[in-house]
């Protein structure tokens, strides 16, 4: 590993009873860019991210993150990288504010520059007349707001994100690509899973594409289109992964309920 990679990861295997999830993967990611991790259900893409995370640690392979190996110094790599999850366990209880304020303390901040943080990027959201309400009152998309904001209030090296813009609303969305960009800009690496292609296509300075807990495409969307001849993302997906026949499929669904 050099000082310009951020994640180092050499033959990752993990395996659920007879099931090998991930069947070595390797990847070198440098800082400041913004990697789009994508692949059909159940190709292994949560798993890769829970590993990475320290959430799951039962794997095979070696993993280093920051200069730091994943088995040894796990606490210290939490420390420097943020997770967002597409669900994940709120204190429905506390208010954004609380909520945030007890991760800050966690993470060692101090509680006045904790508030300010948290005052700040719930406005970005247009949540901050929310900050003070309980979150077991709160819509889907205000949960997730309320989880990026958590994610990223400590300032992290890295951010995993499993499909962060679920429930969010369309100006949310678009608010949310530019801030990825903006991190990406400040050396941040953002390591991005999702089923929404065009939002992949458009933020990733790379692409990794895993099918079978394998890598079966990695590069920029411009070297895998020279490669594919594909028009976009989703039909490059569609094309490698072996899920043709969608329009054939949609006819079919149409048409049993037609007869």
């Amino acid at each position: 590993m050099n000082n310009k990679t951020v994640i180092e990861i050499s033959q990752l295997r993990k395996r659920y009873g007879k099931k090998e999830v991930l069947q070595g993967i390797d990847l070198t990611i440098s800082p400041g860019k913004i990697i789009g991790y994508i692949g059909p259900n159940g190709a292994g893409k949560s798993t890769t991210v829970k590993i990475l995370c320290g959430l799951i640690t039962d794997f095979q392979g070696e993993i280093t993150m920051l200069g730091k190996n994943l088995r040894t110094d796990s606490l210290e790599i939490k420390k420097q990288i943020g997770y967002i999850p597409e669900n994940a366990s709120l204190y429905e209880s506390l208010t954004p504010i609380e909520f945030m304020g007890f991760l800050g303390e966690m993470r060692g901040m101090e509680a006045e520059r904790t508030r300010e943080k948290a005052e700040a990027l719930l406005d970005i959201f247009e949540m901050k007349p929310n900050a003070n309400q309980r979150i077991a009152t709160f819509s889907k998309g205000m949960r997730q707001k309320v989880l990026i904001c958590s994610g990223l209030i400590h300032n992290p090296d890295i951010v995993f994100m499993d499909e962060p813009l679920s429930g969010l609303d369309a100006n949310s969305v678009i608010m949310v690509k530019e801030m990825l960009t903006q991190i990406a800009r400040d050396g941040k690496t953002i390591f991005y899973s999702s089923h929404l292609m065009d939002v992949v296509e458009k933020i990733s300075h790379r692409i990794i594409l895993i099918d079978n807990g394998k890598v079966i495409a990695d590069g920029s969307f411009d070297e895998l289109k020279q490669l594919s001849n594909d028009e976009n993302l989703e039909k490059m997906f569609t094309r490698l992964t072996g899920n043709t026949g969608h329009g054939e499929k949609a006819g079919a669904f149409i048409n049993a309920f037609e007869k």
